[in-house]
């Protein structure tokens, strides 16, 4: 099968193409220097030049709150654009079925926890990513809708926050996790006593290893064929705060944390509930956040010069 995946060598993209490697499938990876799928010209180039077959879409424009905070008018086009231009010309090359990642950001700010695919529609986005959430829920509209007059066999994921090797660690756009242990790895390499971060510590969040999301968006491909969203992740939380801490255990900082309130805690608590998927796909993360957290760190560490950046595409 010929197989496309957009951000394919991005964070979450890398690991899913060793992963169809690995499985004997040798998948066109588009570059965003070669291809910018906000052009609908260079997108109609790319399904031109991969004639693919399945379309896994993973390319997406997206960061922490601070980053969302700032591009929220790049965050909502480029996505949307993106998502758009990847449905209408998987129809139009012949493309027999497209994967598509959304975002736990589409989910209400305050949705009922565990948060239900039900729950989607049931009220507005936090505000800080809103944009970004928006954006890419739309993207569940289109999939259904195109499933429905053209056949297009469209199925859309919603992973948890991903943690993992090859992660963004650029403190301007990163997540929360690469944004902790930068700090704490370079506070402790420099003798820092102090560490300052948003918030005060007490939303709750999911977290994903990356190599897990791979799995299962690859089983998603392969044994799914409905409409329904699905979440992805772990149906476990932790709240920020401990989870500052665990990172400071395991990397040796031993500082003072500070809470900066001045600045926004984001989404007050997210956690989902993943029966969904491993009932119509057979997934369940099996990577525990202290164990990933250590693969994570060793990773970072050996990285030469230690400061260098990664960019992500997930």
């Amino acid at each position: 099968m010929r197989v496309l995946v957009t951000g394919g060598a991005g964070f979450l993209g890398s690991h899913l193409v060793e992963r169809l490697r690995t499985g004997g499938i040798e998948p066109f990876v588009p570059r965003s220097s070669d291809y910018d799928l906000t052009v609908v010209a260079d997108a109609d180039r790319l399904f031109a030049d991969a004639r693919p077959e399945l379309v896994i879409h993973l390319a997406a424009e997206v960061g922490g709150i601070g980053a969302n905070r700032a591009n929220p008018g790049r965050y909502w086009y480029a996505n949307l654009m993106m998502g758009a231009h990847v449905l209408e010309l998987s129809r139009v090359h012949g493309a027999r079925k497209v994967v598509l990642t959304g975002t736990i950001c589409a989910y209400p700010k305050f949705a009922p926890i565990p948060f239900h695919e039900d729950d989607l529609w049931n009220g507005y986005p936090e505000e800080t990513n809103a944009p970004y959430g928006v954006a890419k829920k739309a993207l569940l509209v289109g999939g259904q809708a195109y499933r429905e007059q053209y056949g297009l066999d469209v199925v859309y994921l919603l992973p948890v926050n991903l943690y993992g090797p090859r992660d963004n660690f650029d403190l301007e756009t990163s997540h929360v996790i690469p944004a902790l242990i930068r700090k704490m790895v370079e506070a402790q390499e420099a003798g820092e006593r102090e560490i300052v971060l948003w918030g005060d510590g007490s939303p709750t969040r999911e977290f994903l290893y990356v190599d897990d999301c791979a799995e299962a968006i690859q089983l998603a491909a392969e044994r799914y064929d409905g409409a329904d969203p699905v979440n992805l992740g772990t149906g476990q939380e932790i709240s920020i705060r401990d989870l500052a801490e665990l990172i400071a255990e395991l990397t040796g900082f031993d500082g003072e944390i500070v809470w900066d309130t001045t600045r926004p805690n984001g989404q007050p608590r997210r956690r989902l509930d993943v029966s969904r998927a491993e009932e119509l796909f057979g997934f369940r993360a099996h990577t525990p956040l202290r164990e990933g957290l250590e693969r994570t760190i060793a990773w970072y560490r050996s990285r030469e010069p230690a400061g260098t950046t990664t960019t992500t595409t997930t």
